[in-house]
């Protein structure tokens, strides 16, 4: 039997889930949806953004209502236009097969006439930002006194930007007896007040440990001098060639500055803040949607809503004040099951914060060191050697192909190598050569970053994202191979082709042996010791490794990696805690 069906889903929302390719349910649907089936009552769920929700309270609601009457039987706001949108979007694909059901979204930036026109034909359920449901209303363009489910969506980012008037507003035209079903990631007072007010004796969910964080997500944090912090975002970004992130900035002067600078030194970048007109903030989320732009330079306000499930990274630029709003920038990142890493940029003065962060989210932030020019010279080497070997073949150069040989008579093959690497890569060497090597700042990191000891040994793998890893999986998988402890293997990341790990160096013999002949699904599993290591070991040697060969394919088994599996790819409120 379906697991959906389990739940108590009726057939035409099960064929829904099995068109959307849905197998599992997550925690939160587990938890909240036979419950809101079962009985009419209030609810309080407490779930991370990116665990499902929407779903959550999406299916109860669309096999509840009646859709014979074309009264508006259902009110969901959410924080955003974008995740006004989103949810009303997928809404429709819940109920593809439930004839009769109209959702309407109403938001701003839109017709309000036009809205109200799709509404007065017949809305059983409306999706709503707060500014725009309230005007509709006071307009008497709409009719909610008949709502019988309402659900307030990402509460606690609602209240922090300033809509409590509006909400408060809006359920007072709804009837007393209506259920209310709030969802939220944190539980603030101002969320408790809006259930004590609104709720009667609510059942109270909560997916993982209340105002925690994400156990999909690792938490970095980086400590520079205060005239560091874009040099520092800069090598990040270098770190991770194939980076897909959100940068937060707490001021739109700072996120228009930093994403301006980012396109001059030529990242794919671009600025999302309240200064953007509708129609600018739409095309810049297009742009972010399709990954032309890798870097995506916010304010949290700005921010909010975005629900993009393939972002890798986010970086805090700057700290917010308040240590909920940290919980939902990282939880913009490792979404929709896959993992990610938050990582913050501070200076000396600011670890105090990073531990009062750790307190509230329930989670040890992993102190790094800014990676050094070789370093990072390194990792990129890989990538665009993965990258030429990984790219498919265009057919139409055959025929310049006699001309090009010409020219390229009398190189040897190793020759040409360094001389294909050298085009793209000498410029950005050389940039590196001359930057300034460390850019970290003390701070109590060194006690923390290298698991205690200081001996710690950097090793490079030849496998990553592109074969189905990411740090979570590569950790486990290889200490399942080592027969070691997870707290052993550390400092994991991974990039698209090949990754690096780091471990005591009591361990590296073991570790070498074990991968001296390794192989999985007849592919060489290469593991060595990176010459970056950041510890005691200088083993290795950058540019002239032993590979791993098999057959005649000498390229295919360097540990420049190979094709694997392609994965698919405001106003603040009162009473916050404050650092």
């Amino acid at each position: 039997m379906n697991k959906f069906k389990q739940l108590g889903l009726n057939d035409f929302l099960v064929r829904a889930v099995e068109d959307l390719g849905f197998e599992t349910p997550s925690e939160v649907q587990q938890k909240a949806i036979p419950e809101l089936l079962a009985q009419d009552t209030d609810m309080v769920a407490l779930a991370q953004t990116g665990t499902g929700k929407t779903a959550a309270f999406g299916f109860p609601m669309i096999q509840k209502v009646d859709v014979n009457n074309r009264d508006t039987q259902g009110l969901i706001l959410s924080p955003t236009r974008e995740l006004c949108l989103q949810i009303t979007n997928e809404l429709q694909l819940y109920s593809k097969y439930v004839k009769g059901l109209n959702v309407v979204a109403v938001y701003g930036g839109a017709s309000i006439t036009e809205q109200a026109r799709q509404i007065k034909r017949g809305a059983q359920i409306i999706v709503a930002t707060p500014g725009r449901m309230k005007d509709i209303i006071n307009r008497n363009m709409v009719d909610i006194s008949t709502v019988e489910y309402c659900v307030l969506d990402e509460a606690d980012e609602m209240l922090n930007m300033g809509f409590y008037e509006d909400i408060t507003s809006i359920l007072s035209h709804t009837p007393h007896e209506k259920h209310t079903w709030l969802f939220s990631a944190t539980m603030p007072k101002e969320v408790a007040s809006i259930a004590k007010e609104f709720m009667k004796t609510p059942l109270e969910i909560t997916v993982g440990v209340k105002n925690s964080g994400s156990d999909k997500v690792q938490h970095e944090y980086y400590v520079v001098g205060g005239r560091d912090r874009y040099a520092a975002l800069k090598r990040l970004a270098d770190t991770n060639p194939d980076i897909f992130s959100v940068v937060f900035c707490r001021t739109k002067r700072d996120t228009q500055k930093i994403a301006e600078k980012l396109i001059e030194d030529g990242y794919n970048a671009g600025a999302l803040h309240g200064d953007l007109s509708q129609n600018q903030r739409d095309m810049v989320m297009k742009a972010f949607r399709t990954q032309q732009i890798q870097m995506l330079v916010a304010t949290d306000v700005a921010a909010r809503g975005i629900d993009v499930d393939d972002i890798t990274h986010v970086i805090h630029y700057q700290l917010p004040d308040e240590i909920e709003t940290y919980t939902h920038r990282s939880g913009r990142t490792g979404r929709a099951g896959k993992s990610g890493t938050s990582m913050v940029i501070i200076t000396k003065s600011e670890t105090r914060k990073i531990h009062a962060i750790e307190r509230i989210i329930n989670q040890k932030f992993d102190a790094r060191k800014i990676p050094n020019a070789e370093e990072i010279c390194e990792i990129q080497l890989y990538h665009l050697a993965s990258k030429i070997k990984n790219t498919k073949v265009n057919d139409e150069v055959e025929a310049f192909l006699p001309a090009v040989n010409d020219v390229l008579e009398g190189i040897d093959r190793e020759e040409l190598i360094k001389k294909l690497v050298s085009v793209e890569f000498s410029r950005f060497a050389n940039y590196y050569k001359n930057a300034s090597d460390d850019l970290n700042a003390g701070g109590d990191s060194s006690s923390r970053s290298d698991n205690g000891s200081g001996s710690a040994v950097r090793y490079f793998i030849n496998v990553g994202a592109r074969d189905g890893y990411d740090w979570k999986v590569l950790k486990d998988f290889l200490k399942e191979q080592l027969g070691l402890d997870r707290d052993d293997i550390f400092k994991v990341e991974v990039k698209d082709s090949f990754s690096f790990f780091n471990s005591e160096a009591v361990h590296t013999d073991l570790i070498l042996s074990t991968f001296s002949e390794f192989k999985l699904d007849g592919r060489f599993i290469n593991v060595e010791v990176s010459k970056n290591t950041r510890g005691k070991s200088d083993r290795g040697d950058f540019g002239n490794r032993k590979r791993k060969r098999s057959g005649n394919d000498n390229w295919s088994k360097k540990s420049f990696g190979s094709k694997g599996n392609q994965n698919k790819k405001g106003k603040k409120s009162k009473g916050k805690k404050r650092f």
